[in-house]
């Protein structure tokens, strides 16, 4: 392992072994302070921030975008420090930190047997969400990772969802699929994190106006299983507690070969990100690249972000 990699993961392991025993305003202070250093730096991660917001809000100033990424570093510093100190909490208080709209939606799907597929973007806290999901209804749920480097860190990111109640998939090595199919032809639940895939395996979408590439394995497991494919949203307000919407679900078209389906599937799914990520974009913390304009054809897509998979 190298130097760096030994840094990163010692870092992580600081994180989950002395944030998580911090008195709770000591630790909200903390990634605040850390968060407006980031911001103030203006390195990369900022700096694409910013790039992503336009996107988003194309009429934005640029002081505007500047505001907008400091309240998006904080937003991310935020999903750091409470999952960080997510394995302390209590089940009470996990129940009381996530208040989703329209749940009805994914709990009718749950009493269905169908097999209930969740897809999100990387939007506030999705571990404090699926936390939620195994403590207050219940519901274990399988998910997929990326495998990240160093391998210590790898298996530190699993051991903690573990220990929140999923079952964790490696993202490589090609059985992840066969084994989601399996937990929903079961009736079992899945959750993904679902709008970022620059292999040339994802889906060409159109997403605020200009094209990327999406994953396209949420509409092929529902095409395959007829699990029920729900889109999620998440954010913060001014409160403690993390809001989200599940929206309607997202249908298999009636007509057309697998690949044109899967196409209006995942282009459906990038709609009602889209939406919720207009409305919060400050909680959207997609600090890579995406669009395709913004890749180099001459190199590979880039590694999956670390921490965050």
């Amino acid at each position: 392992m190298s130097l760096r990699d030994q840094l990163t993961d010692a870092l992580y392991g600081l994180g989950w072994g002395t944030v998580k025993k911090l008195p709770e305003p000591v630790a909200v202070r903390l990634g605040r302070s850390i968060a407006d250093l980031a911001w103030k730096q203006r390195g990369k991660g900022v700096q694409r921030l910013e790039s992503n917001y336009a996107r988003v809000l194309p009429d934005a100033s640029p002081e505007r975008l500047a505001e907008l990424s400091r309240a998006g570093m904080r937003s991310y510093l935020r999903y750091w420090m409470e999952s960080f100190r997510l394995p302390a909490w209590s089940p009470e208080r996990i129940k009381s930190a996530f208040d989703p709209k329209d749940l009805h939606y994914l709990t009718e799907g749950i009493a269905s047997d169908q097999g209930v597929i969740l897809a999100l973007p990387h939007m506030a806290n999705w571990d404090l969400a699926g936390a939620w999901v195994t403590t207050k209804l219940e519901t274990p749920f399988t998910t997929v990772a990326e495998r990240l480097k160093p391998e210590t860190l790898y298996d530190r990111f699993v051991a903690y969802r573990e220990g929140l109640g999923m079952e964790v998939l490696p993202h490589s090595g090609g059985t992840a699929f066969g084994t989601l199919a399996r937990r929903l032809r079961d009736g079992g639940l899945v959750c993904l994190v679902a709008e970022r895939d620059l292999s040339s395996s994802g889906v060409e979408v159109e997403f605020f106006g200009e094209a990327t590439r999406m994953p396209a394995g949420p509409a092929l497991l529902a095409q395959q299983t007829g699990a029920l494919l729900l889109p999620v949203t998440l954010w913060y307000d001014d409160s403690p507690v993390m809001q989200g919407r599940v929206h309607p679900p997202v249908e298999v078209p009636e007509t057309g070969g697998r690949a044109e389906k899967t196409s209006v599937m995942t282009q459906a799914l990038a709609d009602a990100f889209a939406t919720g990520i207009a409305d919060h974009p400050e909680d959207w913390h997609m600090l890579q690249r995406l669009w395709l304009k913004d890749l180099d054809p001459a190199k590979k897509p880039p590694a999956p972000e670390k921490g965050t998979s």
